[in-house]
């Protein structure tokens, strides 16, 4: 495996650690092998049992038991729904998958200092997994930041910068910073990628061996769309599924750069005006992989949606009195799965995953505002 440049065709070698082409632009990895079902390790309930499939050796492995989230039964608006519950993981938030992958892959290069900007769960996703590797850390987050996260990234021993003004600043404050640290960021790190690509490896696992007909995931840079793309594909290529499952991204409306790119029929970014949002895990104006992305969601027959700030609200309390307590982020993801319903986009009839990407417990001072609000408002 290599990485590629997809603006020029220029493969590297991956025994060297980087992050961007020489081009300026972003990495991607050559096609892995993936896996047949025989290949799955069962001793290991995490990622990496499907190890066979992930292009870093196993022996390097940063692990702490991510991945092998609980799949559960449900129902939403009506409809039968299957909760893939990605916020029960080590750090609480999906980017555990990614990180485990891209950490054992650094340090196997030997790179000891790692940078990232973040709204908050990658950043304390990597602080955590840096701090199990052994590794120093430096993450640059938004001013406005949820506290939670930013404690429990301090709690890891990282250093922790705050950086006033929106999600774009605090990444091209990282970008500034890069010549001096590695930039270990996981929207241009394609190792990140070759973690979050496990979410499709479980899903088809849990499900008897087979894939779903649809998967909705919050959509902010985009890794939980390109891991699912790569990772169904792999699967198609070997045989063990017949065709990927549409996928389908919500973004919050007042930061919808995709949405706004995928109802013009480009793979481009367009103006997009941009205004703070309670789902700020999904708050980036200016992603990295938009083609890529928003190719991988039409190829699959899915689409793209923005929901309110009133929906996502409406769809936190709704998923809390069901027990499951997550991050307005991943509540965003619920309140485009009722957009999906209602418009017939997704059919009751077909098995559709919702994929809740952090934990409430991350935001629970701004949870418990919204909530009362919108209880005053009845």
């Amino acid at each position: 495996m290599q990485y590629i440049d997809p603006s020029t065709g220029k493969h590297y070698p991956i025994d060297t650690a980087r992050w961007r082409a020489d081009s300026g632009g972003y990495l991607n990895l050559t096609p892995g092998p993936g896996l047949k079902r025989a290949d799955i390790d069962p001793t290991r309930r995490s990622v990496w049992r499907y190890a066979k499939a992930i292009a870093v050796d196993a022996t390097h492995a940063v692990t702490m038991g991510e991945g092998w989230t609980p799949l559960t039964c449900g129902e939403w608006q009506g409809a039968p729904a299957l909760f893939k519950l990605d916020f029960m993981m080590p750090t609480g938030s999906f980017k555990d998958r990614g990180m485990t992958v891209m950490l054992s892959y650094l340090k196997s290069c030997g790179i000891t200092q790692v940078l990232e900007d973040s709204s908050g769960n990658a950043g304390a996703s990597l602080s955590a997994y840096a701090a199990a590797a052994g590794m120093r850390c430096r993450i640059l987050v938004p001013q406005t930041a949820s506290y939670p996260k930013i404690a429990q990234i301090a709690a890891c021993g990282a250093d922790v910068v705050t950086i006033r003004g929106t999600r774009q600043d605090v990444a091209d404050a990282a970008m500034a910073m890069s010549s001096e640290i590695f930039y270990a960021s996981h929207n241009w790190q394609p190792f990140f990628a070759e973690g979050t690509k496990t979410l499709a490896y479980e899903l088809w696992e849990q499900l008897g061996f087979k894939a779903p007909d649809n998967v909705v995931v919050p959509l902010g840079y985009g890794s939980n769309v390109s891991g699912c793309e790569r990772g169904f594909g792999e699967l198609v290529r070997n045989g063990e599924i017949g065709k990927m499952p549409r996928i389908f991204g919500v973004q919050a409306a007042n930061c919808a750069p995709y949405f706004n790119a995928f109802k013009a029929g480009v793979e481009h970014l367009v103006p997009t005006q941009v205004t703070p949002t309670i789902a700020e895990g999904i708050a980036s104006s200016k992603p990295t992989r938009v083609a890529e992305a928003l190719r991988a969601v039409r190829d699959s027959g899915g689409s793209i949606v923005a929901v309110t700030e009133d929906e996502i609200v409406t769809a936190l309390g709704t998923l809390a009195r069901k027990g499951l307590y997550v991050e307005p982020t991943s509540a965003a993801a619920a309140a485009g799965l009722t957009q999906l319903l209602a418009s017939g986009a997704i059919k009751a009839n077909e098995s559709t995953v919702l994929v809740l990407t952090g934990t409430g417990l991350k935001a629970a001072d701004k949870i418990g505002e919204l909530l009362q609000l919108k209880a005053r408002e009845r």
